[in-house]
């Protein structure tokens, strides 16, 4: 069995179709999938999900990428994390790809997650893109240590990795690792310990080969995991066993 730990089950591309989504996931041996927050404002329509149906789980807080929405403070994130299918705070982290005077209003919006985790006591799900080198020191800075997580389709090197693994995360490879020039990622998914991987779509973005290009959805993880699986020279099941024995302890799942 498998499980997506990061998808976004809410947003409009399957707006009325979470009973045909369920059943593809069923029939591909994905038995869970984690819904996950990037705004406050949509933060209902993914708990929701979460209420729907107990294959499915929520995270919450406010992505990166948007400067012009309710900004969180620590009070509000802990309010909802208390919610029993709220599983993470996040998404979370810092984007400089898109974002490229790196501002300081998303540092100090990373900064507001972390603390909200550790006063939640839930891990953290973290975006890092084309901001490793801040992203790994705020971690540091902030204590997410006390709580770990994941680093969220992870496109970083090894050294990046590494620095994340030596403050108890944990690493999540997207369809990204199927893509042909990928090479140097699927060496970083090579050697991530496999008590440290874990397995994503980042539905509907990023799906993997074979389906490059179409719309992504959870049903989809089985070729992420069926490619580092044939990185690591194992069965595919065996990915699957490891991955989903993670997702649940990471995310404190019983």
């Amino acid at each position: 069995m498998f499980v997506d730990s990061h998808c976004h089950l809410d947003f409009p591309e399957f707006s009325g179709q979470l009973d045909a989504l369920l059943a593809r996931m069923q029939a591909n041996d994905v038995e869970a999938a984690l819904c996950v927050s990037v705004t406050l404002e949509d933060f209902p329509r993914v708990l929701a999900l979460a209420e729907q149906d107990q294959r499915l789980y929520a995270s919450v807080g406010v992505h990166p990428d948007y400067p012009d929405i309710t900004e969180p403070d620590v009070a509000t994130l802990v309010e909802h994390a208390r919610h029993p299918r709220v599983v993470a705070i996040g998404e979370t982290g810092l984007d400089y790809y898109r974002l490229t005077d790196a501002p300081e209003w998303q540092r100090e919006r990373f900064r507001v997650h972390i603390r909200a985790a550790r006063a939640a006591g839930k891990p953290l799900i973290v975006h890092m893109r084309s901001a490793d080198i801040d992203t790994i020191r705020i971690l540091r800075e902030e204590g997410a240590d006390a709580v770990g997580g994941v680093m969220h389709c992870f496109t970083g090197d090894w050294e990046s990795a590494r620095a994340a693994l030596d403050l108890g995360f944990c690493i999540s490879f997207s369809g990204i690792v199927t893509f042909r020039n990928a090479g140097d990622l699927r060496e970083v998914a090579a050697c991530v310990p496999a008590d440290r991987l874990l397995i994503e779509t980042d539905a509907p973005y990023l799906a993997p080969e074979p389906h490059r290009g179409k719309r992504c959805e959870p049903a989809f993880v089985r070729h992420v995991a069926e490619r580092i699986a044939a990185l690591r020279g194992i069965e595919v099941e065996r990915v699957g066993e490891e991955t989903t024995k993670n997702f649940y302890r990471v995310f404190k799942i019983l």
